[in-house]
């Protein structure tokens, strides 16, 4: 395809290499339009950061290391890694009326995102490297954060909106604040939520780590009278002079697929388990984590599983399924078949024991020790969902409303 050379936008993409706290420049990024109108993205890795010994990839499916030209004309030429460190719903948000443009570029949107993305990315108009960000939010701060997250969910523009945007992934509001030498995701109330969110996520998270799955570490803060859940982030470590950052690539990238509605049908559980397999460098012991996540997302109605609430992360150069995070109960409404996001079995996206069992093989498993995964965390769900929710300050009447997610009667069978 030819492009059209004077609508080409083009950004460079640095990285903080494993055990390292500063950004090297990795390569450049062009976006072109096609005479057809489309985007075409094309990026290259420099020659000086390929001539480099402790050079690492990008992206373990797209972005190999190599000295070729990688060119994609999805997702408005954006390739799945880079994504992955642009803002999102939430983000995209702030950067919209914090300068009162509604109608941006990826580019754009890439470019004005600030330096507190998921993973080990930067990004420049020109070769310069970045400084990586050294000052975040505090406890303190939480309050005004608080009252500006519900001022821009209420489409208002408050004071103060420049120094609280974020790259961070996701809907609903939140910031990332430092504490103690440590990067936690701050995630606040939305006006319209049915159930203390932040104090039922705290309490997922909390279920899964006693089902024997890996989650992210999580606390909630009382602030006033709201309550906001901090997130451990496990792609930031400090080392007295800095932040390591880890690599991290969602399962949306490692499937190859985007979120709108003709790309949904590559959302699959099976075929990431395939992708796990060839890029974990702990296949067998990552692949049976991603199957009790399965079935610990049947057995508390966790139906919002979307690929990007999945990740391999890299602190070094091998890459491992990260912690669990995101996690939430959709209570039924009726009698109605539940789903999950992404198919899981046989059957598709179907919420049942018999679905999960029936893609075992898929996850290196025996049908017998799928089950005996899946009985396991169920029993677990059912004997101790509501202990764990009141331990973790969910009040008697949100454990009312959010009761029927926990093990349906399908669930079972």
């Amino acid at each position: 395809m030819t492009s059209d050379r004077t609508s080409d936008r083009e950004c460079f993409v640095s990285i903080v290499l494993p055990g390292k706290t500063e950004l090297v420049l990795a390569g450049r990024l062009r976006v072109s339009q096609t005479y057809e109108g489309m985007p075409l993205g094309r990026f290259v890795y420099g020659r000086s950061y390929l001539d480099r010994p402790d050079a690492v990839e990008l992206d373990p499916v797209e972005l190999r290391l190599s000295r070729n030209v990688y060119e994609t004309a999805r997702m408005n030429g954006i390739f799945g890694a880079i994504r992955d460190s642009m803002p999102d719903f939430w983000g995209r948000r702030l950067i919209e009326l914090g300068t009162g443009q509604v109608v941006f570029q990826e580019m754009d949107y890439l470019l004005a995102g600030p330096d507190d993305r998921a993973g080990a990315l930067a990004f420049g108009s020109d070769t310069r490297v970045p400084e990586p960000r050294r000052a975040f939010h505090s406890i303190a701060d939480l309050p005004k954060l608080h009252a500006i997250a519900d001022r821009v969910s209420q489409d208002q523009r408050p004071p103060g909106l420049a120094d609280c945007r974020t790259s961070m992934g996701g809907a609903r509001p939140k910031a990332v604040i430092e504490h103690e030498n440590q990067l936690w995701l701050a995630k606040f109330n939305h006006p319209d939520d049915r159930w203390n969110h932040p104090r039922v996520e705290h309490g997922l998270l909390r279920l899964a780590r006693e089902c024997g799955l890996r989650s992210a570490d999580s606390e909630v803060r009382r602030i006033g009278d709201r309550d906001v859940l901090l997130v451990l982030r496990f792609d930031r470590q400090w080392n007295g002079a800095g932040y390591r950052r880890s690599r991290m690539v969602s399962g949306l990238t490692l499937l190859c697929a985007d979120e709108t509605p003709m790309e949904r049908w590559r959302w699959s559980y099976l075929a990431l388990a395939d992708e796990v397999r060839r890029v974990s460098a702990k296949p067998a012991q990552d692949l049976l984590e991603l199957f009790g996540r399965i079935c610990f997302s049947i057995a508390v109605s966790n139906l919002d599983d979307y690929p990007r609430n999945h990740a391999l992360v890299a602190s070094g150069r091998p890459w491992r399924l990260s912690p669990a995070y995101d996690l939430m109960p959709v209570p039924a409404s009726g009698s109605e078949q539940r789903n999950l996001a992404m198919a899981c079995g046989p059957a598709g996206r179907t919420a049942s024991r018999a679905n999960a069992l029936g893609a075992a093989h898929r996850f290196l498993l025996e049908r017998d020790e799928a089950l005996a995964v899946f009985n396991r965390i169920a029993e677990t769900v059912r004997g101790t969902w509501f202990s764990t929710m009141l331990e973790c300050g969910v009040s008697q009447r949100d454990c009312d409303t959010i009761s029927s997610s926990f093990v349906q009667p399908d669930a079972a069978e």
